[in-house]
């Protein structure tokens, strides 16, 4: 990756800055997963959220039980209704987590230079003295002089509350360690993180496959957030067992690096996974402050190159109590749209922020700002240099629509796909314009009945930057005639039409598929 080139436009006019951002069908061509929590669950709420810009629902595994997700997706499903706005679901597992419990959830005031002993044994209340974990092996896989981090930011947002821990000596199971920092614990569950040290645990643990086997199969989970990828293997394993949960074969898998491991085998890992989320929260405790943005940028650039959504989270956790980011959180948000991730990921900001809406309208707004000075020649240039020649039939096809597209100044490129692959391969390219995927759904059958796909590949559309989908009627066969083509067409020209996205005499670039060939051809509206 050269370091030379920014991915922005030049010269940007002083003027431009002043003027009032447009409002738009489409708030951003990034996209937002919002986590979904005791702040964000109602009907209400959601529906603000979609409004506001929010595509992907995450649900995090990490705390909460089965039951409480299902009252709140069953609050997302009538969002959705009400506001007509598509919306995929993310499970996020919880892994190899080490957490401290804290069953009576009473304040925990922890001093500097005060000793602390962490215990496997959970049936103890947690104090200032003594801290219940949900590990037997933590004394097995520490030693003296290595520092632990505990944190409770997903419930606070507040880097505040995270509390250094060093070990000082080992009691059988137990751990004692000395406080290197004041701390005020609030709550009952608290994330311990070990820098550069393996814990010996399963990256899908026996309660995430029964959580995927259950609440994720009953709700057709469109994506799997595997916490703590480390190698190409854990993404394998997480595949073969979904392979065997009917539907969820065609769940999308995003390795979640969060430490060392997975950062030393992620080109291993990216050509196994369908994406990519680079947890900066548990990274920034691995890596050195300063090569945080350094693995970000290359991390991002790499999942760009294979056409696959990179995922950026922790950016504006001021937000979870107060309206406004800070100056650098809003340039943070930007400078990770200008290296050209797909989507931003919102945690305590949304899950137990006060401003959920506001914050993803914000988010979108910063984003919306950024996308407008891409330097989209530049990284055109450098992508299909990467791609390099021959290229195959699709890639080709895909570059081919874009550059048309941005010849012509089209106002949308509209991509007629069953699969869902050639319109995630447009927006590889990343236009300057939106992508209509209109997914065509194709009839199949498991012996017992017939059904047909679609559903699943429009929703996965949601997360990937300029990609935004519509199900086409399911009476259009995929294999279809030139005239039922040009039905689903005017459909989705009348869909752009009625969103604002496309005007009286704007130009269109279609890319579609016909009989054995696949043709992009260009198309001028009239009144």
């Amino acid at each position: 990756m050269q370091a030379t080139h920014l991915l922005l436009e030049e010269p940007i006019r002083m003027a431009s800055i002043l003027e009032p951002s447009r409002p738009s069908f489409f708030p951003a061509m990034t996209k937002i997963v919002g986590t979904l929590g005791p702040k964000s669950r109602t009907v209400e709420v959601i529906a603000g959220c979609l409004k506001a810009g929010m595509s992907v629902a995450r649900f995090d595994f990490s705390w909460g039980d089965a039951d409480y997700h299902q009252e709140t997706l069953e609050n997302l499903k009538k969002a959705v209704k009400a506001t007509t706005k598509l919306c995929a679901v993310m499970l996020d597992t919880e892994g190899p987590e080490l957490q401290v419990v804290n069953k009576s959830e009473k304040e925990i005031v922890l001093k500097a230079d005060a000793s602390v002993i962490l215990t496997p044994n959970q049936d103890k209340d947690a104090s200032s003295e003594l801290l219940p974990i949900n590990f037997n092996g933590l004394a097995k896989s520490v030693k003296k002089g290595d520092v632990i981090a505990l944190s409770q930011y997903l419930f606070t947002g507040s880097e505040a509350t995270t509390v250094s821990l060093e070990v000082s000596d080992l009691e059988g199971d137990d751990v004692v360690c000395v406080i290197r920092n004041d701390a005020t614990l609030n709550g009952s569950l608290f994330t311990l993180h070990l820098a550069h040290i393996r814990v010996d645990l399963p990256t899908l643990t026996d309660a995430d496959k029964e959580v995927i086997s259950t609440w994720g199969v009953r709700n057709n989970i469109d994506f799997l957030s595997l916490s703590y990828t480390r190698h190409a293997e854990d993404i394998r394993h997480a595949r073969d067992f979904l392979s065997k949960l009917g539907d969820l074969r065609q769940t999308q898998i995003f390795a979640k690096i969060e430490n060392i491991e997975g950062l030393t085998h992620f080109d291993e890992i990216l050509r196994e996974a369908d994406g990519v989320i680079v947890s900066r929260g548990s990274l920034g405790l691995d890596l050195p402050p300063e090569k945080v943005f350094l693995f970000q940028k290359a991390a991002v650039y790499k999942c760009n190159m294979a056409g696959k959504p990179a995922v950026v989270t922790r950016v504006v956790d001021s937000m979870t109590n107060n309206l406004r980011p800070t100056r650098a959180e809003a340039t943070d948000v930007a400078n990770a749209i200008l290296d050209g991730a797909d989507a931003i990921l919102l945690g305590a900001e949304t899950l137990r922020g006060l401003y959920p809406v506001e914050t993803i309208s914000i988010v979108g707004k910063i984003c919306a700002e950024a996308e407008k000075v891409f330097n989209q020649d530049l990284y055109f240039k450098k992508t299909v240099k990467y791609v390099g020649e021959p290229m195959s039939h699709l890639e080709s096809i895909a570059s081919s629509a874009v550059r048309a597209a941005i010849k012509v100044k089209a106002s949308v490129i509209i991509c007629f796909t069953s699969s869902g692959r050639a319109a995630r391969l447009i927006a590889k390219y990343r236009p300057t314009m939106p992508v209509l995927s209109v997914v065509i759904p194709r009839l199949k059958t498991n012996q017992l009945r017939w059904s047909f796909t679609g559903a699943f590949e429009a929703r996965q559309s949601l997360i990937v930057r300029g990609l935004f989908p519509m199900l086409a009627d399911p009476r259009h066969p995929a294999e279809s005639t030139n005239a039922t083509n040009e039905s689903v067409l005017k459909v989705a020209l009348d869909h752009g039409k009625a969103s604002g996205i496309i005007k009286s005499h704007d130009r269109v670039v279609v890319c579609q598929k016909l009989g054995d060939a696949s043709v992009v051809k260009i198309i001028e509206l009239e009144d």
